[in-house]
Formats: C-alpha cells, sequence, structure tokens
C-alpha cells in the first residue's frame, strides 16, 4: 500500500503551506491535513509548516487536537499551491464507551485495545516490506567556556555562528558534531522471524564514521524498530513496558482527555502516567481509534525520574497507518534522545527521523533471501551529492538545513581532522599510517614476572591494500628472559554473502595452562589485564608455539561452521613432567609436550544480527539476542602427527542467553559442558578459570583460585541476574540512588579419570621434589552464591561473594568482595 505524503509520487498538484491558530496566529504543530475520503495526508512539523502531493482534488481539510477541522477549497490546475488554515477553538464529542459505574473511563477505553491488539499488530503479518527514510542528527550543548574554548570546538562554534546557526535557549552554542540520511528497503519475515534491510543510499555529514563501517550501516529500521504492541519496548538496551502492555491497569494510570480526528481517523485521546515515577516507562499522550481500537499516534517521553544514568531526556512520537491486511505499521517516527552525566555538564543529543512508504502486506521472498540480515549496495556512499534533497520524503526546516552546511564545512577543518584520528584510534585501538593500522596502542608496553618489561609492536593491514585480505602481525621482545615473541595471523573472504573465509596463524609466545581453553570467558578487559600482568606463575606459565589453518562459512543463517587443522607446542616454565609410557616409578619422562588437533565447531545463533564492515575485512553481531546461542565442539588429537604426542577426544557444548523478565529484569546465563575421554597430561584437559584479581568477571568462578580445579569431564552453569530498578525503586531512603540489585550464581560438576591423575609423576624424575599436581572435583560439586549493588556512582559494581563448598581446602576464599567498573544507562 503506498502512501500519499510519506514519498514522492506521481501527484499534479502539490499543495504546502502553514496552520496556525485564528486567534494568536501561533503555529500548531503537527495537525494534520488530509483529503476527505482519501487516504492521501500528511502531518505538519513543529513549526506548522506542510507540504502535501496528491491527485487532483477539490477539498483539503486541516485538523489538531483542541481545534475545529477546517476546510479549504483547492484549485485543480496542475503547479505548487499554497494553502494556510487558521484552526479555531472546538471540540469533538466522544463516541459511546461502555464504563462500569465508579470506573475510569479510560479503562473501558484500554480493555478495548487489548481485545483489538491480536488484529492490529503488525506481528499478525506473515510478511510485509516497506522503503524506509531515516536521519541522524548529534549535536553537543550546554558548553562551559573552558570547553567551548579549545580549538576544535573553538573552530566548529565560529563556523556555526558565521552560517548563521541558532544557539540554544540559554544563549549558549549548539554545536552539531554529525549528520547522517539513509534510503533502504526493509524486509520482514514472521513465522520463522527473519529480518533483511538492503541500504540503498548513505550520505553523511561532520564527524562521521568510515563510510562502509560498521557503525555507518546500522542507522536505518533494523534498529528504529520503535513497535510498542509488543509488552516491552528495547530502548538503550532497557526495557521499557509500553503503554498498551498486557499488564497496563498494574504500571500505568490513564486519563480520558479528549477526543479528535487525527487525518480521516476519530480517535481517544489519553494521557498516560507511570504508577512508579522511577519504573522504566512513559509518560504523555496516545491517541485510539474509535472504529478499530488501534494505536494511532502516541507522544511520549521516559519519566525523569525512570532509574537510567547518564539519561537527560528521552521523546518519542509516532504515528501509524493501517496495512492493506489490517495490522498497523509505523508511518512516521521521530525519537530524541539527550545524554548528559550531570545536570550541569556538557550533553549530547541525538534526533532519530524516520519516514516509512511503499508499505506491501504478504508479499513471500524465499527464506534464502534473509540469510543476508543487512546489505549495502556498492555504490550507497556513491553519486550524487544531491540526491537526498532530490529524494527527502519530508522537508527539512531552516535550522536543520543550516546543520547540514555547518557539518560539511567543519569537516575540512584541520583541527576537526586531528580531533577524528585520535577518537579512531580510542576506539579502535589502532592508528592509521598510510595503508596499514599500527596497534593496539594499550598493548605497546606490558609487564610480568617472567618476562620483565615488554615492548610490543604490531600491525593490521587495510582494505585499501586488500578488501578480501586481512594480515595481523606483531613483535614482542622480554628484557627479562630475553626471548623474542610474535605472531601472524591472515584471513581471506572467499565469499561475503555466506562469510565464507580461510585463515592462518603462527604464534610464538608466553602462555598460562590456567587461560587455556577460556578464551570466551576473558570478557573482563580488567580482569584479562590483572591475569596477565604482574606474577603470573599461580597460572602456570609456558612458551606456547601454535600453528594453525581454518576454513568457516555459514549453511545458512545464523549457522556457522568452522573447521580447525592447528598444531601447538608446549613448554612449560615451571616444573612439570608427565609419563611418556605406563605411569609407573621409573618410566620414562618428558617435560615438553605437542599436540595436533582437528577442530570441528558449529555455532547457531538463530536470530543474531551480523553487519559486515567494508572499511575492515570483519564482521560484528548488533543488537540484543532474544533467543540462546548453542556452540558446539569437538576436538580431535592426533598421535606421530606433526609433532602430536597424543590421541584423545574432546567434546563440549556451550549455551548462552539473556532473558527478559519484564520488570524482574533480566538475567544472562551460561550451560558449559565437556567431555575428555581420553589420557593425556593436564595441560590438555579443562583448567576451570578461577578469579585472583579484585574485578568480578561473569564468566569465571569468582572465589576459585587460578588452576584450583581441572576436569575431564564437566558441566557448570552460571547465572548473573540484574534485576534493575526492581525493589530498590520501591524504597523510600534508596531509591533517589538509582542504586540496583543484582544476583549471582555459579556451580560446577566435575571428575577427572584415574588413568589422567596418574600420568603425572609424584615426584620431580630429576631433582626428586614433589612436583605441582592438580586439584579434581570430588562428589560434591564447587557452588557459590552472590549478590550486590550496580549503578553506585552510576559505574561502580560491588560484589559480595560466598564460597558453599571446598571451604576447607587449602588456602580457601570462602568470602570475598569484588568491584568492576561498568557503563549500563
Amino acid at each position: 500500500m503506498a502512501l500519499a505524503g510519506a514519498g514522492r509520487s506521481e501527484a499534479q498538484l502539490l499543495l504546502r503551506g502553514q496552520v496556525t491558530e485564528a486567534a494568536t496566529q501561533k503555529p500548531v504543530p503537527f495537525a494534520s491535513i488530509f483529503v476527505p475520503g482519501t487516504t492521501a495526508g500528511t502531518t505538519a512539523d513543529a513549526d506548522g509548516r506542510y507540504q502535501l502531493s496528491t491527485a487532483p482534488t477539490d477539498t483539503v481539510v486541516a485538523s489538531a487536537m483542541g481545534f475545529a477541522p477546517v476546510k479549504k477549497a483547492v484549485s485543480r490546475q496542475a503547479g505548487p499551491q499554497t494553502i494556510n488554515f487558521a484552526l479555531g477553538a472546538g471540540a469533538v464529542s466522544l463516541g459511546e464507551v461502555v464504563v462500569r459505574p465508579t470506573e475510569n473511563p479510560a479503562y473501558a477505553i484500554m480493555r478495548r485495545v487489548q481485545e483489538r491488539k491480536p488484529q492490529n499488530d503488525k506481528q499478525r503479518l506473515d510478511a510485509f516490506e516497506f522503503d524506509s527514510y531515516n536521519r541522524t542528527e548529534i549535536s553537543i550543548n550546554n558548553l562551559p567556556k573552558q570547553v567551548s574554548g579549545r580549538k576544535v570546538l573553538r573552530d566548529m562554534i565560529a563556523v556555526a555562528d558565521s552560517l548563521g546557526l541558532e544557539r540554544g535557549a540559554d544563549g549558549k552554542p549548539v554545536v552539531p558534531i554529525f549528520a547522517s540520511e539513509m534510503l533502504s528497503r526493509y524486509y520482514a519475515h514472521q513465522r520463522p522471524l527473519r529480518r533483511r534491510e538492503e541500504i540503498k543510499r548513505n550520505q553523511m555529514h561532520g564527524m562521521a564514521p568510515r563510510e562502509g563501517s560498521v557503525v555507518s550501516q546500522i542507522m536505518g529500521s533494523s534498529f528504529q524498530d520503535w513497535d510498542f504492541y509488543p509488552n516491552w519496548q528495547q530502548l538503550l538496551g532497557k526495557d521499557f513496558i509500553s503503554p498498551i502492555a498486557d499488564g497496563w491497569k498494574f504500571t500505568y494510570e490513564y486519563e480520558l482527555q479528549d477526543s479528535v480526528y487525527i487525518g480521516k481517523d476519530f480517535c481517544y485521546q489519553l494521557a498516560v502516567t507511570p504508577r512508579r515515577s522511577q519504573d522504566l516507562a512513559f509518560t504523555g499522550t496516545i491517541w485510539i481509534t474509535k472504529d478499530s481500537y488501534a494505536l494511532r499516534r502516541l507522544d511520549l517521553r521516559v519519566s525523569p525520574d525512570a532509574n537510567l544514568n547518564f539519561v537527560d531526556k528521552i521523546t518519542v512520537w509516532q504515528e501509524l497507518t493501517p496495512s492493506s491486511a489490517g495490522p498497523w505499521l509505523p508511518l512516521r517516527t521521530r525519537v530524541m534522545v539527550s545524554v548528559r552525566p550531570t545536570g550541569k555538564s556538557t550533553g549530547v543529543v541525538a534526533r532519530f527521523t524516520t519516514v516509512n512508504s511503499n508499505f506491501e502486506a504478504g508479499k513471500y521472498h524465499p527464506l534464502e533471501f534473509y540469510d543476508l540480515p543487512m546489505e549495502t549496495s556498492a555504490d550507497a556512499f556513491k553519486g550524487d551529492p544531491d540526491f537526498f534533497a532530490k529524494n527527502r520524503p519530508d522537508s527539512l526546516s531552516v535550522q536543520e538545513q543550516t546543520t547540514l552546511t555547518v557539518l560539511d564545512t567543519v569537516r575540512q577543518l584541520p583541527a576537526v581532522r586531528s580531533f577524528l584520528e585520535v577518537a579512531t584510534v580510542v576506539v579502535s585501538g589502532y592508528y592509521r599510517v598510510g595503508k596499514i593500522d599500527v596497534g593496539p596502542v594499550l598493548a605497546t608496553l606490558g609487564y610480568n614476572n617472567i618476562e620483565g618489561l615488554r615492548p610490543r609492536i604490531g600491525f593490521r593491514t587495510t582494505p585499501d591494500i586488500s578488501r578480501n585480505w586481512m594480515a595481523r602481525v606483531y613483535l614482542a621482545y622480554g628484557l627479562r628472559d630475553g626471548r623474542f615473541k610474535y605472531g601472524l595471523r591472515t584471513n581471506h573472504i572467499l565469499d561475503r554473502r555466506t562469510w565464507t573465509t580461510i585463515g592462518f596463524e603462527h604464534r610464538h609466545d608466553i602462555d598460562q595452562v590456567a587461560l587455556l581453553d577460556n578464551d570466551y570467558a576473558l570478557e573482563n578487559p580488567l580482569f584479562e589485564a590483572a591475569a596477565s600482568v604482574g606474577n603470573i606463575n599461580n597460572g602456570r606459565p609456558l612458551l606456547r608455539d601454535l600453528t594453525s589453518v581454518s576454513f568457516q562459512t555459514d549453511l545458512f543463517r545464523g549457522f556457522t561452521q568452522k573447521v580447525t587443522l592447528r598444531q601447538q607446542q608446549f613448554r612449560p616454565l615451571y616444573q612439570f613432567a608427565y609419563y611418556t609410557n605406563e605411569p609407573q616409578l621409573g618410566a620414562p619422562t618428558n617435560d615438553n609436550f605437542g599436540v595436533s588437533e582437528v577442530v570441528l565447531e558449529s555455532r547457531y545463533a538463530p536470530d543474531e544480527v551480523l553487519v559486515q564492515s567494508q572499511t575492515q575485512n570483519y564482521r560484528s553481531a548488533i543488537g540484543l539476542k532474544k533467543l540462546p546461542v548453542f556452540t558446539v565442539r569437538y576436538t580431535l588429537g592426533l598421535n606421530k602427527f606433526l609433532g602430536g604426542d597424543f590421541q584423545y577426544h574432546k567434546l563440549n557444548l556451550l549455551i548462552t542467553q539473556s532473558v527478559r523478565l519484564g520488570q524482574l529484569g533480566r538475567t544472562d546465563y551460561t550451560l558449559d559442558a565437556g567431555y575428555i575421554p581420553s589420557t593425556v597430561p593436564y595441560p590438555v584437559l579443562k583448567a576451570h578459570l578461577g578469579n585472583q584479581s579484585p574485578f568480578y568477571n561473569g564468566g569465571a568462578y569468582n572465589l576459585m583460585r587460578y588452576f584450583e580445579f581441572v576436569s575431564d569431564r564437566y558441566i557448570g552453569l552460571r547465572f548473573d541476574h540484574h534485576f534493575e530498578g526492581f525493589l530498590l525503586n520501591s524504597v523510600p531512603a534508596l531509591k533517589k540512588l538509582n542504586w540496583r540489585l543484582v544476583a549471582t550464581g555459579n556451580v560446577l560438576y566435575g571428575s577427572v579419570d584415574q588413568a589422567n591423575n596418574a600420568i603425572i609423576p609424584e615426584l620431580d624424575p630429576e631433582s626428586g621434589e614433589p612436583l605441582p599436581r592438580f586439584q579434581p572435583l570430588g562428589r560434591l560439586p564447587y557452588a557459590e552464591v552472590g549478590y550486590g549493588v550496580e549503578n553506585i556512582f552510576r559505574v561502580v559494581r560491588v560484589d559480595f561473594l560466598h564460597r558453599l563448598t571446598y571451604r576447607n581446602s587449602p588456602a580457601a576464599r570462602n568470602f570475598g568482595v569484588k568491584f568492576s567498573f561498568q557503563f549500563r544507562l
């Protein structure tokens, strides 16, 4: 269904003008202008100005809340016509609503809304698609003198003032820093759930990311899906309850204020406010159609007292339109997010405008069509620089036009270009030199007790050298041990659509037994740094040589297969030995060993959205996943092949998920299980990741010591529950602090076969001294629980942890306090 006014058409008449109040001549913002008896219509902007393309007609009508509709005659002569409206005060009587005695009349309307939700919700459509225009504008405001006096901002403010850009109400400059416009085609398939967006055109202004980067591609409808029919609207990674959610009566108060025409639709106007001001809920106005009890328009803002960090203001305005199949789809959406750490600090304001058109319901595509959830046209960043000026489906205000001019000018300023280079280093960790990136900058210098001071230099190639090849190289040197360490990794993309790649890696460096096979758990940068610097003897250090070749491809969307052939040589840097034959006193032993492995891995993430970078040869997962992610890995150790000393099998299953529990918060859990039915030295077994750092790590057992437990068969469950504002929002003395409760738990069952225990001698064959050994779990599982508070000073989290089992083992820590720093809204 194509909608006039939402996009360009072959209309013969172009109407424009302004809607004002008859009594005061002030603009009437967001008034409705429509042609009676048709679907042609549009909405005025904040200044009451409108533009409407339509087929020849005799009459056009303007209406707005609290005003009487006004009709104007239209000439059928082709060409632009200016038609202004002056609206007088007026009201519309309410339609018939059944109201129970002593009941709030808005409740009767809300019950009808719930009854009709299945018919009005777009989720009922098996398939639909539409064209989408998205505009993003970001600016900074509330600049103190000491900040606005810095060279970069001083130059930008000078350009803005010279071009006549308006300042804020406080007289301080409002400095635009970035804007983008994107035109795309969006496709949705409901059962099974599939989404796809084809980016046709993208134009960026100001301090923009590199064209084709992941950031430059995530500004379309895939990430602007404002849908209030589900119970929860996800915003900034948080779950906000919708005003028309199933549990509406327990979260919101409603007031029936008026009834008005919006376009040709007669609507009830309801004011909504949260029952508890600090809940993640909205306050504002919704308009419900009388005939179908559908959500026609909403004008909402997040409660200013909501338990959010750094967010000063959030507003959402949206208009919806019925599809040809019945359910309603978003027509226009305007969102404003203002972020300000404190009331007096500099703020960042982001504005998002979405205009959808050319809706088609029930148009089906093969499921393979959705395998690539986002595809950017090769010429999306090229073409006519005036493309959007000619094809933009809404008009820009004078302020918005001036903003784009300012951004295109300041991007050429030397100070701004230098600032962008520094910002790129901060975000990516690499510094661009010609056609290569040098870094990571933070890894340039390190220290530990084995190597002493460790200088390091590395670089990676860029698509300026090759779009389908990528290489990373580094060289490090330990001033204490006098050894060079180095690494080389290359990847070649064979097919971008299925992300078919081949890779090669060779590395010679120091590692720790405690960290082997725990790459996925090293998620906390503070923990990783603490575990890799200083005294690393507790992790049992070793010199590791690794060479691998890998092949990866997607069989279908979300289902990735990877095959790796790798060879590793281990030289422990501590007392270590194992029996090379029969495990008995006097049998031959060795202190070095090698393994050759074939690793088969399958990963299934059914609702994961992967975006390919056009400026770097990688892809990134964007957005939160609702469904669990499954990873299955099988490892075959090859004996007497490429230096391998053992034949063995390993099986591993990993399941991760983030579960939304509404007002109860969100739970993140990980289920990790493994089985090694072979006899090998303990560095090849599973060393469960402990944590002796002061920093909390959700991927570790936080009261377990490094290398405290080893298993050849195990199953572990970790969970981390964030209550958000639940409970504390209702405590008068605490709710102003905006603290949030957290709860954690770790349970691990495991054991080691007697053969794997016997392969390690009791005594060092050369010195006769006892060898460091390992400890398996007994019949009891290892268990720890924790509770804590996050959002202290908005960034600090404190966890109080209790160890429930193995409390009497040597050096056991039965209680601990861990800290972490996090930036959560």
